[in-house]
């Protein structure tokens, strides 16, 4: 029956087993039975279930190897194993309900009395006394008396905490196993747990695995159940470190081709998939602990491994601890094959252990008598192996604990002194807080031989010796091999995500590539007219040439079309071989090619680049943009080079437990210039980014506000600066920690100002950060900066400009709009006196621009900048072109300039400038960080169109205008302050998914936010569009755009010549400088014609073949 999402199922049979382990003598104890008493009498769809242990026998076992003592007299009996006791008496006598009863019982107490410390001996007591009152037909006080005198149920008590030992999981204190798997054990944990399991039974019930007759429990203990809990070893917290042993194995003067191994009784000739190395220090209880574990795990038997000694310790040629280890190398190289070996040892370890870890009174000479009184009574010659020990080598001895040092320090990673267990490469450090059993060896065992160990041991033992002697095929020759083959093996990092490919129906949707003799095997499952899937094909292509694998690609397109989901061509390119010159020196680079491409389609040429890259075309005689193969000629060839022009350094900032320092400031440079690249954390993750080359980069909080309010964090340390070294082409994300300054840690580190332009220009010299717009204004355009950055800076006085710098921002992509962004140039500077910079978005400029701006710069003279900024990844990214260029017009204003441009207004380039755009730029913005023209509303005939008059648009404005977006301006300090930006960003990735919203994208959002990023509107005359205005007011238009006719759909180049009069003049101009320039023929100017309206895809394609 369905149920609503979060509800839970009631189905008659036991699903969900929830075992508590609990000590009921503790607090958390006594909680969690509370609370299974509530869920149970809720009537949850859960088995409920309860492990009682005592911490203190917990403890007595861990003293005694797993094992209680002989003597019942040596055991105390404590609160919680009394606890224990009477829980099991009532249990027995009055059922399960009642039991329980007197455990909440106890915790009702507790809590009555108003103490917070764990319960007390009356709290059990009148527990129990309340629990049996009503039904009792003796008095209770009577039975707790007996019970406690006579010690009934104590085998009981002793068998629960000895089964907790076993499976490990007293070190939890209090924990909840939901069908087997551990978890905390409170309420939200429980229903965590469930929810997790939901889904697991539901597919197993789908595929036929469960019925109604399956006990679910068994099955999965079944399946993957194991016999202990470690979180050393299993569990989400088991974080595995793996070394190879490979180099440690090969060769006869190899360390652990020397090492000798203990093994189970009469198992000594088998093979052992599985070994353990014990890393032990003798000198120190706990490292003589965990080899007497060691012992006692071959003891108990294990038929699939064998156990060797690293010594991990300093040692003296006439101290205790040298005796008991050449004990241990005799017994191990000499006597192995003994049966009562490891009962030598076992006892060994118990003396040495008990007189001389703790007593440090002994003699040397008592040890010795020792060692030959234990040989002789385990059925060693006592007189041969003390013959062996005083004949032992100390130099040899000392150059093989050397070679100790060496392999545990520098290939393993543990420290002189340290104790570790490394199994077939799992290195599994265990600290003197931990204590390492037996049982854990064998938990160790279970888990590596299933998880990696035996689909190697099947591969191994099918395989044939050639030109081996097979005296050599021996057994520690082979568990040598498995365990080198093994560590290696697990070096390689893997994910824990699998796919259960067998499951998939291929017969008539795969492809089967290659034979089944090919070491390796790749299955595929893929969309064929996918993204990607086009990019997954092209690196299956790139493999299967490589390393010539077998292939099962499996097709799982959509089940319906409504349109064909892939409209580009893709191709991998990766370096070949092919690359270098036979001949020469030459390295051509990698290439893709595309043949058979459609020649009427007009096509666009894009890279998919690592987000790293920042790479650019520098070669390319055709507009990408528009690529129109029939309008090549005969050749019918493009051609295109791109390079890798720089690499994008990102990083996140934050500050601890707050939120990250959005609109801090940050400057990179080297230590000669310190000050190259500068940008601003963003509030989303704390992202930041600028531009570098390889090599050594030096990043340190910009003079101002930022540098006042914090310091650099690393730790516990702070710093000034932050060195960073750019080594590596995928790039590598930084991540920065900052902290408030001492006395500064309430003070923001963005305050709006209330001011507006005219009284800031008063007050700029005591301005929030006027450090770092006076300290950096002079670097912007300089020397060292410009060369890298591709902009120029000329001497205004010599080109007869003066004033302050009129700064215009534009973005242009394909030869047209190239055309158009010149004319646009042109018309700045035609009508203004004053120095004009202008900043272009570097991304999408052809070369051919980038090779004459500089020359259009010196000739006209204006200065120019190039600038970038690398589409975050965590930002949702447009897939069309025309939306991407949309996109940087507005979303990252605070990122994309240097922190020291104060305002930049930003003309589209298909704009003609008739007025001074000085006027604008000295603008008061009455404080708003933006600056747009609203639509014109007077030419009627366009009112069908007005979509911002009606529903939505009508509703979410509420008065404001609509403002175009072919103009506006940019208070960059106050869009800093009250960061715009991140406001912008968020609204962007809310409303960006839905492919309906943000049609118009660089104008929708600015007018969709500006309840929250409030805009100025500016005069009317400012932008004057022939679509949307009336002819009565272009007289007045101080710029005219040349906007899309929605009516007429007239082209733009035919609109232009006709609506604006000095337009074609303008247009001959800047194509003469640029075949002078490029060395071309400028084709004349065309004539004024008004001819009925042709398909603007027409006239487009002539004007670019034209313009070509």
């Amino acid at each position: 029956m369905p149920v609503f999402p979060g509800q839970l199922r009631y189905i008659r049979k036991n699903l969900f087993h929830a075992v508590y382990v609990l000590d009921p003598a503790t607090i958390c104890g006594l909680e969690t039975v509370d609370n299974i008493v509530t869920l149970f009498e809720n009537s949850l769809p859960i088995r409920f279930g309860v492990i009682l242990y005592s911490t203190k026998m917990i403890e007595t076992l861990q003293a005694n190897g797993g094992e209680f003592p002989h003597l019942e007299s040596e055991i105390n009996e404590d609160l919680s194993s009394l606890t224990i006791r009477l829980f099991f008496h009532i249990k027995e006598s009055h059922g399960m309900l009642k039991a329980f009863e007197f455990l909440s019982n106890v915790n009702k107490l507790r809590m009555d009395s108003g103490e917070e410390d764990a319960p007390a001996l009356h709290h059990v007591e009148g527990a129990f006394v309340e629990t049996l009152l009503q039904k009792a037909k003796t008095p209770p006080q009577d039975t707790l008396l007996k019970l406690e005198k006579d010690q009934s149920f104590r085998e009981s008590s002793q068998a629960s905490s000895l089964f907790v030992f076993k499976l490990g999981l007293a070190k939890l204190e209090c924990s909840l196993l939901m069908n087997g798997l551990v978890h905390n054990y409170d309420e939200e944990a429980l229903m965590n747990a469930m929810n997790d399991e939901l889904p697991r039974i539901q597919e197993q019930v789908y595929y036929g695995q469960i019925n109604s007759r399956t006990d679910v429990l068994d099955k999965f203990l079944s399946e993957s159940g194991i016999q202990r809990y470690n979180p050393q070893i299993v569990g989400d917290k088991a974080k595995s470190k793996f070394v190879s042993l490979t180099a440690s194995i090969v060769g006869d003067e190899s360390l652990l081709n020397n090492v000798e191994y203990f093994h189970s009784t009469g198992t000594i000739d088998d093979l052992k998939p599985v070994t353990h190395l014990l890393a032990v220090d003798v000198t120190s209880r706990k490292g003589v602990k965990l080899l007497h574990e060691g012992i006692r795990y071959l003891m108990a038997g294990s038929a699939n491994a064998r156990v060797g000694l690293l010594f991990n310790s300093d040692f003296d040629a006439d101290s205790y601890s040298f005796i008991f280890m050449k004990a241990f190398e005799i017994a191990a190289s000499s006597y192995s094959h003994k049966k009562q070996v490891l009962n030598f040892l076992d006892q060994l370890c118990t003396f040495y252990g008990n007189e001389y870890i703790l007593e440090s009174s002994q003699n040397s000479q008592a040890l010795l008598d020792k060692i030959s009184q234990l040989a002789e009574a385990n059925g060693i010659q006592s007189k041969g192996f003390m013959s062996a020990l005083s004949e032992f080598s100390v130099a040899k001895f000392t150059t093989h604990m050397k070679k100790v040092g060496q392999f545990l320090y520098g290939q393993v990673g543990i420290e002189k002194g340290a104790n570790a267990v490394v199994t077939n490469g799992r290195v599994v450090p265990v600290p003197d807080s931990v204590t390492f059993l037996s049982q854990d060896l064998h938990l160790l065992e279970s888990v590596e031989f299933k998880q990696r160990i035996k689909h190697v041991a099947d591969i191994i033992e099918e395989v044939t010796w050639e030109n081996v002697d097979p005296d050599t095929l021996m057994s520690k020759f082979m568990s040598d091999i498995l365990m080198s083959v093994t560590s290696s093996l697990s070096t390689r990092d893997r994910s824990s995500e699998s796919a259960r490919f067998e499951m998939l129906s291929a017969e008539h949707s795969a492809v089967v590539l290659g034979s089944e003799n090919s070491t390796i095997h790749i299955d595929a499952v893929l969309d064929p007219l996918s993204s990607s899937g086009q990019k997954l094909s092209s690196l299956l292509r790139i493999l299967s040439k490589c390393s010539q694998p077998s292939m099962r690609l499996v097709f799982n397109p959509m089940s319906s079309l409504v349109d064909l989901p892939l409209k580009n061509y893709y191709r991998f390119v990766t370096p070949t071989m092919d690359d270098f010159s036979n001949t020469d020196l030459t390295v051509h680079g990698p290439k893709a090619f595309f043949a058979n491409m459609p020649l009427s389609k007009t096509l666009t040429m894009n890279l998919d680049v690592p987000e790293s890259w920042l790479v650019e075309p520098v070669i390319a005689v055709h507009d990408l943009d528009n690529i129109l193969l029939e309008n090549l000629g005969d050749t019918r060839t493009l051609q295109a080079v791109f390079e890798l022009e720089a690499l994008i350094l990102t990083g996140h900032c934050s500050e601890k437990d707050h939120e990250p320092p959005r609109g801090l400031q940050m400057i990179l440079g080297t230590k000669r210039n310190p000050h190259l690249v500068d940008t601003l954390v963003m509030a989303n993750l704390g992202y930041w980014q600028m531009k570098v080359s390889p090599g050594v980069w030096y990043l340190q909080l910009a003079p101002g506000r930022s540098s006042d309010l914090y310091v650099l964090q690393d730790g516990p340390e702070k710093h000034s600066t932050k060195r960073i070294t750019i080594d590596y082409l995928r790039g590598k994300p930084v991540h920065l920690g900052v902290a408030k300054k001492k006395g500064k840690e309430h003070e923001k580190l963005l305050i709006p100002s209330d001011d507006d332009d005219s009284s800031r220009k008063q007050g700029d010299k005591e301005g929030w950060n006027s450090n770092i717009l006076k300290w950096a204004s002079s670097l912007i355009g300089g020397n060292g900066h410009t060369k890298n950055s591709g902009s120029t800076k000329l001497d205004n006085v010599s080109n007869g400009r003066k004033g302050k710098t009129i700064n215009i921002f534009s973005v242009a992509s394909g030869h047209l709009y190239e055309r158009f962004l010149k004319i646009m140039i042109l018309s700045v500077l035609k009508n203004t006196q004053r120095p004009v910079k202008f900043w272009f978005i570097k991304n999408y400029l052809s070369p051919q621009f980038k090779d004459v701006i500089p020359h259009m710069a010196q000739e006209y003279g204006f200065e120019y900048e190039l600038v970038t900024y690398k589409w975050p990844s965590w930002l949702h990214k447009q897939k069309e072109k025309q939306r991407i260029i949309w996109a940087y017009k507005i979303l990252f204003l605070d990122v994309i300039f240097p922190l020291s441009l104060e305002k930049v207004i930003f003309v589209d380039a298909d704009q003609i400038v008739r007025a001074d755009m000085g006027e604008l730029y000295d603008m008061n913005l009455k404080g708003r960080p933006l600056a747009y023209t609203p639509f014109c509303d007077n030419n009627r005939d366009m009112d069908g169109f007005r979509f911002w008059k009606q529903g939505f648009w009508k509703e979410h404005l509420r008065g404001r205008p609509y403002h175009i977006s072919a103009l506006y301006v940019v208070d960059l300090i106050k869009f800093r302050e009250t960061a715009a930006g991140d406001n912008l960003r968020v609204f962007y990735e809310t409303l960006s998914k839905d492919p309906n919203s943000l049609s118009n994208l660089d104008q929708d959002l600015p007018n969709y936010a500006q309840h929250t990023v409030p805009i100025f509107s500016l005069p009317q005359e400012w932008l004057w569009c022939e679509s949307w205005c009336g002819n009565s007011t272009k007289a007045r238009a101080k710029t005219i755009d040349l906007c899309n006719n929605p009516m007429t759909k007239e082209p733009k180049l035919q609109g232009a010549r006709r609506i604006v009069a000095e337009w074609p003049d303008l247009d001959q101009e800047a194509r003469h400088f640029t075949s002078k320039i490029l060395g071309e023929d400028a084709s004349p100017v065309e004539k004024v014609v008004s001819p009925p309206v042709q398909p603007q895809v027409v006239e487009e394609d002539l004007e670019t073949k034209d313009e070509l």
